[in-house]
């Protein structure tokens, strides 16, 4: 018989450890190793030495693939571009994002519409049969007749179930929530996560079964479970936003399938999730143009986006000034006031100093630098820019104003809402709506009125 051996596994990255230690010195977490018991390795690789069989290898242009069905839509035109045209059969997916901020909601209205012509089958771990009833009649769900429901938290049953070849999809709301008989561990652990994760993927790749995973995000906002996880599916979905308002976001951060640079942008209302097809223009609807206020053009994946900076600027009462950013990064923010004290003639050192993006969204965009300076600048200097102008360009380190990249698609945005001129670095194309900057000083003196 087999020996077990006792090691401890940190439950947040995974890594083992013959005894018991209250910091994982891998990760740095605190009270994460958990006690696993685990099979010696001699008697485990003795029998995959006399269990292994010769592969049948077929020449690559001899592989058949279904092209006309190999994709099922998701009703959004927009997540189906971030898929890489659909769902693939027999692709994982993996959808993480903060709790209660749609995941459930969105993955019963895509099971919705894939149900009109597919066998797709909802699995729960969380909420009970009578939980999901009540959302599926708000969301108009209750009378599709090819969509099934199950609650198990059984990896093996499941996994079962996607052998059967009866479903095109499958959906599992939450891997967090599945164990295997044969690991003692309790759900949600490393072990339990990662062997469960792998059964369901080997099942879904020997039935061409589409299969969706819904995982949950740490308070730091990274998936819970071991970075294993991510490697294991085709394709890793992040769905961030606020989630009690503002605009929802899903992109992808790995996608085996298609770009990783497509977004799409939903709203929440009673009716469920809807595409926003016009985001730039709800972000710009109760804009008021006064001092510290400035449009970005900005981009989110491939989707050019005019969302509002705005700046306050005020006197510290403290011998410490303040600063703080909504939707931005605190360490940049600190980083360009220090340039703009630096490079033009405004006192920063004694004032406070507030940052907020309009509509609840996280810019990590480089061209955003030039609009936060620009905005810090007007609400200093209680100067304006005019209405029609939108600001985009990376700000270096001596002031200077660095080019960003899909000017063009930037550009062709604030066209099409209306605006007249943009402040962009120098060498566009397009002379006369770009007026090209090329530092930080000139675009303050040449552009900010009274």
């Amino acid at each position: 018989m087999a020996k077990l051996k006792k090691q401890f596994t940190c439950q947040q990255c995974g890594a083992n450890y013959p005894k018991w230690s209250g910091r994982c010195e891998n990760c740095g977490e605190w009270n994460s190793l958990v006690e696993q018991q685990i099979e010696q390795g001699a008697s485990a690789v003795s029998r995959a030495r006399n269990t292994g069989k010769s592969l049948n290898p077929k020449k690559i242009g001899e592989v058949g693939v279904d092209g006309p069905k190999s994709r099922m839509k998701t009703s959004f035109d927009d997540l189906d571009e971030v898929l890489g045209g659909g769902i693939v059969n027999g692709s994982v997916m993996l959808l993480a994002g903060q709790p209660g901020i749609g995941k459930s909601t969105l993955l019963l209205q895509v099971a919705t519409h894939v149900a009109r012509g597919n066998n797709v089958l909802y699995v729960s771990g969380e909420e009970s049969a009578e939980q999901v009833k009540l959302r599926a009649e708000r969301l108009g769900a209750d009378s599709e007749e090819m969509l099934s429901f199950a609650a198990s938290t059984s990896a093996d049953d499941i996994a079962a179930t996607i052998r059967d070849e009866k479903y095109n999809l499958l959906i599992i709301d939450s891997i967090q929530t599945l164990s295997l008989m044969e690991i003692s561990s309790a759900p949600g652990s490393v072990s339990q996560i990662t062997n469960s994760s792998n059964v369901i993927i080997r099942a879904a790749k020997e039935s061409s079964t589409a299969v969706i995973l819904v995982g949950h995000v740490t308070k730091e906002g990274s998936i819970a479970g071991p970075k294993v996880l991510e490697h294991l599916v085709d394709v890793v979905l992040q769905f961030e936003g606020d989630r009690y308002g503002g605009f929802k976001m899903v992109r992808s951060s790995k996608n085996r399938f298609g770009s990783t640079s497509e977004i799409a942008i939903f709203d929440m209302d009673s009716q469920g999730l809807r595409l926003v097809k016009n985001p730039s223009a709800m972000l710009l609807a109760e804009r008021q143009n006064t001092d510290g206020s400035v449009i970005l053009a900005t981009m989110e994946g491939a989707r050019p986006l005019l969302v509002e900076i705005q700046a306050l600027v005020n006197p510290t009462n403290f011998g410490y000034p303040k600063r703080t950013a909504s939707g931005f990064d605190l360490n940049r923010l600190n980083l360009l006031v220090a340039v703009l004290e630096r490079r033009t003639k405004l006192k920063l050192s004694d004032k406070d100093i507030f940052i907020n993006v309009v509509g609840g969204l996280k810019l990590a965009d480089p061209a955003a630098d030039l609009a936060v300076c620009m905005a810090i600048a007007s609400a200093a200097a209680k100067r304006r820019l005019d209405d029609d102008v939108v600001v985009f360009g990376e700000v270096g380190l001596g002031g200077e104003i660095r080019s960003a990249r899909h000017a063009e698609r930037r550009i062709a945005e604030a066209k099409k809402l209306g605006f007249s001129k943009a402040l962009a670095p120098s060498g566009q194309k397009n002379i006369k709506f770009v007026h090209s900057v090329k530092d930080l000083r000139q675009a303050l003196i040449d552009y900010l009125k009274s």
